[in-house]
């Protein structure tokens, strides 16, 4: 598929698309014209480092990450991967999320009870 193809099916726009090929997280292929192509596996690629990118990873912790992801996914013996410092930033991101989490799972709570009192209330008039 094209650029605009992945673009269109992940929903990130091309010139991000160019970004991430730049700094070594995105591998197009190459047509004989020199067009950038993907495989099918481009779009799952592209939403995981979304994903990563929302939980707070820098474009340079997901290049160190991504091949001991895909590693772990398909089972391989993982290359090596992060270097001590790089595994630090790693638990801090980690940490990062395991608090947001705890806030939302309260948030989450909090608005059910409202929302439970909110409609006892309504049924009750």
């Amino acid at each position: 598929m094209k650029i605009g193809d992945l673009a269109a099916r992940t929903g990130v726009a091309p010139r991000l698309l160019r970004y991430y090929e730049e700094v070594g997280i995105l591998h197009p292929f190459r047509s004989s014209n020199g067009y950038r192509t993907y495989g099918e596996p481009a779009v799952d690629r592209v939403l995981q480092i979304r994903e990563l990118l929302e939980a707070g990873l820098t474009t340079e912790m997901i290049r160190e990450v991504l091949p001991c992801l895909d590693a772990t996914k398909e089972g391989t013996q993982a290359p090596d991967c992060l270097a001590e410092r790089d595994l630090d930033g790693l638990r801090r991101q980690l940490s990062s999320i395991e608090r947001r989490i705890d806030v939302l799972q309260r948030n989450r709570r909090a608005i059910r009870m409202y929302l439970r009192a909110w409609e006892g209330a309504a049924a009750d008039r």
